[in-house]
């Protein structure tokens, strides 16, 4: 199935009353579970890249391991930049075949953000790609972007209709009392305000800061607009565990492919599960209307207990 933005998986996410996962993926073994787990749940899903990850491997080495684990792909799949504050970066992105991004202004005077965004999406929409953009502040640790709970702040739904209008969005990530990285208490969700804001911008929302939220939490703010749901944090945890644990558990091996194998099996499994708690599993569809099916992939996809 051909690479796709997130525009149109998105919509009907929306409309269908599910959302699509979407990972921030670290290297090629984690992009390739992440499409091999969508495959396996016959799901849409969103390979999701930090810019720090981006920066670490390079434009053209990460778009070249999506191009070629996309292409075997019968579901539909789309990269996308996270948070990123630099709108020439986001322009290099772009020309290097990312089929979303997102613009991330919400540090700057609210015209400024409002300005930066327009550009991105002028550019990102001549090529095909589609745009995210961020009102009110996250609290927490993303991507190297530290908001002190202190300065986080919830967006205003009429600032958010004023931001949204004319500009063309494809999905809005309002601050809406989730955090990134960790949680440390009991997350206080402004569920008024993420429903305002989803029925009077009419756009699909982003829920950011998913790990650790409740399957409950999960489910109210998919069914408030949320058709897409960040998972960061969760995926780290679940690359360095497998390789610890593999590592402990077979002292005497040096065998890196069954450490990468280790990992691969732990994150298609993590996410996987995500996929089908967000209501995705099972959407994706072949162009002739029949449900596409799994094919496999570089390694083995096994589901565990629970999944």
């Amino acid at each position: 199935m051909p690479i796709q933005n997130m525009t149109q998986m998105l919509k009907d996410a929306r409309d269908g009353g599910y959302a699509v996962g979407a990972f921030n993926v670290v290297d090629y073994t984690s992009m390739r579970a992440v499409v091999d787990a969508a495959v396996e749940c016959t799901a849409p899903v969103i390979v999701q890249t930090s810019v720090k990850t981006v920066k670490l491997w390079g434009e053209a080495a990460m778009i070249s391991w999506f191009r070629t684990i996309a292409a075997d792909a019968p579901v539909p799949v789309a990269i996308h930049l996270d948070h990123c504050r630099d709108v020439a970066f986001v322009g290099r992105c772009i020309d290097a075949g990312w089929t979303s991004v997102m613009f991330d202004g919400s540090q700057l005077p609210y015209d400024e953000n409002l300005a930066a965004t327009r550009s991105c999406v002028e550019r990102a929409h001549a090529a095909g790609a589609s745009v995210e953009a961020e009102l009110g502040r996250i609290v927490g640790v993303e991507d190297d972007i530290a908001v002190p709970g202190d300065e986080a702040h919830l967006a205003d739904p009429d600032e958010a209709v004023a931001f949204c209008e004319g500009l063309g969005l494809d999905c809005f990530a309002p601050a809406i009392g989730t955090a990134h990285g960790v949680y440390k208490g009991e997350p206080r969700i402004a569920y008024d305000r993420l429903e305002e804001i989803a029925t009077r911008t009419g756009l699909p929302l982003a829920l950011h800061g998913g790990t650790g939220l409740s399957d409950e939490v999960f489910a109210k703010c998919i069914a408030l607009g949320c058709a897409k749901v960040n998972i960061s944090t969760q995926l780290k945890h679940a690359f360095i565990d497998a390789f610890l644990e593999h590592t402990n558990t077979h002292t005497d091996e040096y065998n890196p492919l069954k450490q990468l194998a280790a990992q691969h099996e732990r994150i298609a499994a993590e996410m996987g599960a995500k996929i089908e708690l967000f209501g995705s599993a099972g959407r994706a569809r072949a162009r002739d209307g029949e449900a596409v099916g799994a094919t496999g992939g570089a390694y083995p996809v096994r589901r565990t207990e629970g999944r």
